[in-house]
């Protein structure tokens, strides 16, 4: 596949896209400053999150950093070009985000190292977070005088809730992932020195559920937080879903392999986007 914005070894900052065993991965490249984005890897982000999306051999898509951390945050150097650029108003990090947040199959961002500023919200849109036990977090705009994006700031509202996201920018502190993960900014914490193991572990165990019951969920509960939604226009995705299940094979395929005590083989492949 091409790698949009790949950069060969350590020649500079960039993303490295590969797929194997149907895990699609875009790894974080740019050692110079712990992985810190550019407004160039942000838009190599969006355009890898499409590209993945769309291809058949992919059933998962997940997001790392490389070298052992996660990402630094925004690159102090290009904050106006990522944040705002010429305009004075496009942001690149957010189109990022939203790229990530657009994907119809299960997305995990997978966490060692620091994860700060706009590295947690990269990481955030994401389906969820599987941290390192060494792994730390940080939401840090009050410590460079710029409003947190917000894409970011609504997401981190309904993970923690006003006061504790209020805690959390204004503080601009540092937590370690136990710590993160009791507030509600990580979903599982695993063993620093087990780490690879484990996430390979989770891994192989989405692999082996139903996409569709993946997918179709997943799709629901984003219509579900997105507040321009009607209720209409949910009760009508879920009456879809509905149908969907019922004339779709993998309700029959997952009966069956529970009587017969046997791994489900599930067939369902997505037929198109949702709107």
């Amino acid at each position: 596949m091409s790698v949009p914005g790949g950069t060969p070894h350590d020649a500079g900052p960039g993303i490295a896209v590969t797929v194997d065993a149907g895990i699609g991965t875009i790894m974080l490249r740019n050692p110079a400053q712990r992985n810190a984005l550019t407004r160039t890897m942000c838009r190599s982000i969006a355009e890898a999150a499409a590209e993945l999306d769309a291809r058949q051999d992919v059933d998962v898509v997940i997001v790392r950093g490389h070298g052992g951390t996660f990402s630094a945050g925004v690159s102090i150097g290009e904050l106006r070009d990522v944040i705002l650029d010429d305009d004075g108003a496009t942001d690149h990090l957010t189109a990022a985000d939203r790229a990530l947040g657009r994907v119809a199959k299960p997305t995990i961002a997978v966490v060692q190292g620091h994860c700060m500023g706009g590295g947690w919200q990269l990481a955030s849109a994401c389906d969820f977070i599987v941290a390192s036990e060494d792994a730390s977090f940080g939401i840090t705009p009050a410590k460079l005088g710029i409003i947190y994006p917000r894409a970011g700031v609504d997401r981190l509202v309904a993970l923690v809730g006003p006061a504790t996201a209020k805690y959390v920018l204004m503080s601009a502190r540092t937590f370690p992932a136990r710590r993160a993960q009791s507030m509600g900014l990580v979903a599982e914490v695993l063993p620093a020195e087990k780490f690879d193991d484990g996430v390979h572990l989770l891994l192989g165990e989405l692999q082996a559920r139903s996409s569709y019951s993946m997918q179709t969920t997943k799709h629901l509960i984003d219509r579900s937080g997105d507040p321009a939604t009607e209720p209409s226009e949910l009760a009508d995705a879920w009456k879809q879903a509905w149908a969907e299940m019922a004339a779709g094979p993998d309700i029959d395929e997952g009966v069956a392999a529970f009587l017969e005590r046997r791994d489900p083989q599930f067939p369902w492949q997505p037929g198109g986007q949702r709107g």
